[in-house]
């Protein structure tokens, strides 16, 4: 029973439509039906600005923070079930959320969360590859899926460190998702028309 609820707790969280709430609050618009039609920050960016892009962000890494950190509650306690299985059920919860019809983001944000809830060194690594890697592109969706990329190697190397296959098998699962999410994106990369950042 406990197990059932943590779980459905972490979907729940995830499942907050960050940028559909912050754009139709505040701006009164629906990004849905603007851009990409993306829920997720680099939509947000793109049609609402820096400042709710930024918020938006924030929001959505604090979604898979706290989910990992649901176990930590004194209510859950007694729970069995692995903290990164709570952050992946809220990846999922992002991707397709009860709160927006199940049309979600691409999972980038909510993923760093989860790992920052986890394992802060390696969201550091990846938010410094993201900056650099962004500042240098100027592509958001190739930028989300090399720190993917980065990410996936680190857990492999982790693994074989210290032997923590946990986080080895939510990367994969992770990279596995940011990759599918962007596989449009793959093609106007591939082409050459892929939208490039003004804001960086």
């Amino acid at each position: 029973m406990l197990n059932g609820l943590i779980i459905l707790c972490a979907y729940l969280i995830g499942s907050i439509p960050s940028g559909l709430w912050i754009g139709k609050i505040f701006y009164k618009t629906d990004i849905r039906e603007h851009g990409s039609g993306n829920l997720g920050a680099t939509n947000t960016f793109r049609i609402l600005g820096k400042k709710a892009g930024l918020v938006v962000t924030v929001m959505d890494v604090l979604k898979g923070t706290a989910a990992v950190l649901l176990v930590t509650l004194p209510v859950f306690a007694d729970v069995t079930i692995h903290s990164l299985i709570l952050g992946l059920v809220a990846v999922i919860g992002h991707m397709f959320p009860i709160f927006a019809s199940f049309r979600g983001g691409k999972a980038v944000a909510t993923s760093a969360g989860v790992l920052l809830g986890y394992s802060w060194p390696l969201f550091i690594l990846l938010f410094i590859t993201f900056i650099v890697t962004l500042k240098l592109t100027k592509i958001v969706s190739l930028t989300s899926m090399i720190a993917a990329l980065v990410a996936l190697i680190y857990s492999i190397i982790y693994f074989f460190v210290t032997g923590d296959f946990a986080l080895g098998i939510l990367v994969a699962f992770l990279f596995t998702f940011i990759i599918y999410r962007h596989r449009a994106n793959i093609s106007r990369i591939k082409n050459g028309t892929e939208p490039k950042v003004k804001w960086l």
